[in-house]
């Protein structure tokens, strides 16, 4: 594809190309229904991050939004800031400006999760500066699958294995959207091809060290045994679907027993006793985040031990999820570690 039809499809949205077209409806219905005037993109310089930087960029002909579009290099890799550089060239042939943040923090374990907290606290503190209330991510048909099989490897129950949603509340006044989760990856490689003409591949998708690497290693031999993606991700939106009846459960169950006061979260632990493992799984992780505002949930083998802990009679406190949880008269607390308890 040449420079001048890229352009073209850009300000047509795609009108010439059937399928591309579809997605972009799509993408363009989404947007629709948010009325935002601005977002903040989160870029790597992957198919998919730029496919969702070409979708809002043709959105853009069509309206006045507004795109900041932002890469944040954790600068793991050798080449990392090199990488960076190439993307924000190769977009701003499109006259479309990037902002490259480099992490200061560095990254000594855990290094993906580690990575992706670190992420979207910086993506946060941009939407703070510029007073932005939507994240744009580009996770697609396969990140929704392989997200499935991660949680199941770890033993989640049905909050886990329900995945991402499109959108949901990442902080009090920031949202997340992921407004490519039903497209497969392989329109985002050639969405990236046409208007781009390439894109950077990443090292560590290929990395045998990573859980997620290893699983997309699985997708030929499972669909070879007739075991399709398409299949699994219909489970996933039913999942879906059962988890959001589940929610509004489980928010009741949060407002009759979760009380903040000052720093501290107080769990009423009569109650707390009487649910079972699941529901009590799901206040931990609530409670945690009512305190260090995190947005993912932490793995339920974690909690369970820290449940093992609770029943104890000679339990005093432990720490989880970077809060101390301890027992005062007849209620379960917690607060930020950093704090302590008196």
């Amino acid at each position: 594809m040449n420079k001048k039809n890229s352009s073209v499809n850009l300000k047509k949205g795609f009108k010439d190309i059937q399928d591309l077209s579809k997605i972009f409806n799509n993408f363009k219905f989404t947007l629709d229904s948010l009325n935002k005037k601005e977002y903040l993109v989160a870029v790597s310089g992957g198919p998919d991050s730029l496919a969702l930087t070409a979708l809002t960029k043709a959105y853009s002909h069509q309206t006045k939004t507004k795109f900041h579009y932002v890469l944040v290099d954790h600068n793991i890799r050798k080449d990392s800031n090199k990488e960076a550089k190439k993307v924000k060239n190769i977009l701003k042939r499109k006259k479309i400006y990037l902002k490259i943040i480099l992490n200061k923090i560095k990254i000594k374990k855990n290094i993906q999760a580690e990575a992706r907290n670190l992420r979207y606290e910086i993506l946060l503190n941009y939407c703070k500066k510029y007073k932005i209330s939507t994240i744009m991510t580009a996770h697609n048909f396969e990140d929704q699958v392989e997200t499935f099989f991660i949680r199941l490897s770890r033993g989640s129950g049905l909050k886990g294995l329900a995945a991402m949603k499109p959108i949901n509340k990442i902080s009090p006044k920031v949202k997340l959207c992921r407004p490519l989760l039903g497209v497969k990856k392989k329109f985002l490689i050639k969405i990236s091809k046409d208007i781009f003409g390439k894109y950077i591949k990443d090292p560590s998708n290929k990395d045998k060290k990573y859980l997620r690497s290893k699983i997309r290693r699985l997708k030929k031999p499972l669909e070879k045994s007739g075991i399709k993606y398409d299949q699994i991700f219909r489970s996933i939106q039913n999942l879906s679907s059962s988890k959001s009846t589940l929610e509004r459960y489980f928010n009741k169950v949060f407002k009759n027993l979760i009380m903040k006061k000052n720093n501290e979260v107080l769990i009423n632990f009569e109650k707390f006793k009487k649910l079972d493992k699941d529901i009590k799984i799901a206040v931990v992780n609530e409670s945690i985040k009512t305190i260090k505002k995190n947005y993912y949930d932490l793995r339920s083998k974690k909690i369970e031990n820290l449940l093992l802990n609770l029943n104890r009679v000679n339990f005093k406190r432990s720490t989880l999820g970077g809060c101390i949880f301890y027992k005062k008269s007849f209620n379960l607390c917690l607060k930020d570690e950093k704090l302590g308890v008196n």
